[in-house]
């Protein structure tokens, strides 16, 4: 393999792959990139066999093949080298790379020991937009659980039906939900649920004005914009009915400021237990109360107004929640609803003048000890 580069088609290639690579394996061939050279392109490949990230990059090969190298390393390496093109190649398992007075060689293992990435077939996939598939994301995957009992709610469910896109996660105790219009251009609706690591580099990878192609073939997804394609494999199992736990009937709706109750939460937060986190909301006529006791800390009172004329609810919640819900809101004011102190609550937006938003959060309160 002998190719020319320059250095920064080299560098974001490698930052653009490296970033799937495993921190630890005990597959040294996972610390690796994989570089396949032919006609007027290389493509560059890493994976820790979950996700796998692929990007062609266009360079002047004298002489195909394929080899794989240290990635990290690599992208340490090119990071530092002159503004001058790369020359690239390979002699049995050692690549070589110049660039300038600088010469480096690295050690590198066959190509056909690197995992074989999915075969995706990706015409008569679903077209998506970067933009719609970043708010999705951004709007929901915070939610998702981190305990490994329960693997299904450690994905997020994504559900692509004609006229609807939407993302549901939720770790049991809270949930977020976010839906926006998409044609699904006659092809059948189908649900996936898809690791948030993937969800990550799909953010990272593809901008807000590419086009996505996405397709499924067996357990794997695939994503691809032009020069970028991202693989991973999906969670198996039937995701929870969601819409079974979002409450239909709560009454008591108070509209309150974003900043307002962040700020008073955030305060409430540092006098609550380190173990429940619990912080007492008591909303009456035109304010909330927060109050916290912890018996061996101390105590703190502070108070917001909003915008509430029913009837007197006192309610607990994990301060943490609450928090993570809030940062997620994307206006400025937030609408409240509940019924009673051990049914759920759900947060949504209050948007101005005739946008409209399809985003609910929901948070189970905890149970208030007198």
């Amino acid at each position: 393999m002998n190719f020319t580069i320059t250095r920064q088609n080299l560098h974001n290639g490698l930052a653009a792959v490296s970033a799937s690579i495993p921190s630890k394996t005990t597959l040294p061939v996972l610390s690796n990139i994989l570089f396949e050279a032919k006609g007027d392109v290389v493509w560059m490949s890493g994976t820790d066999l979950d996700v796998a990230v692929r990007v062609k990059v266009p360079a002047e090969v004298k002489e195909e093949g394929s080899l794989t190298a240290p990635g990290k390393k690599l992208q340490e390496i090119t990071r530092e080298l002159p503004d001058q093109p790369v020359q690239v190649s390979t002699k049995a398992d050692q690549i070589e790379l110049k660039c300038g007075r600088s010469n480096f060689k690295f050690n590198g293992l066959p190509a056909d020991e690197f995992p074989t990435l999915p075969s995706i077939e990706f015409d008569g996939g679903w077209q998506v937009k970067g933009k719609d598939l970043h708010s999705l994301i951004h709007h929901t995957a915070f939610a998702v659980s981190t305990e490994e009992s329960r693997p299904i709610l450690n994905g997020v469910l994504w559900e692509l039906r004609d006229g609807e896109m939407r993302m549901v996660a939720t770790n049991g105790h809270r949930l977020a939900r976010m839906s926006i219009p998409a044609s699904s251009g006659g092809l059948p609706s189908a649900d996936f649920i898809v690791p948030p690591a993937a969800l990550q580099h799909v953010q990272r990878l593809f901008k807000g004005d590419d086009g996505l192609s996405v397709a499924r073939t067996g357990n794997h997804l695939g994503f691809r914009a032009e020069s970028t394609e991202v693989f991973t494999r999906l969670i198996e199992g039937s995701y929870p009915n969601y819409e079974q736990v979002i409450p239909k009937d709560n009454d008591k709706v108070a509209t309150i400021g974003k900043k307002a109750l962040e700020s008073a939460v955030r305060r409430m937060a540092v006098v609550a237990s380190d173990q429940t986190h619990r912080i007492r909301m008591k909303f009456e006529s035109g304010r909330v109360h927060l109050n916290v006791l912890t018996p061996d800390l101390g105590e703190g009172h502070d108070e917001v107004e909003i915008g509430y004329d029913g009837e007197e609810l006192e309610i607990g919640f994990n301060a943490n929640y609450l928090l993570e819900v809030l940062r997620y809101m994307p206006t400025e004011d937030v609408k409240v609803a509940f019924k009673a102190p051990e049914r759920a609550a759900t947060m949504e937006p209050v948007p101005e003048g005739d946008e409209t938003i399809d985003y609910l959060c929901l948070v189970m309160p905890l149970r208030l000890l007198d």
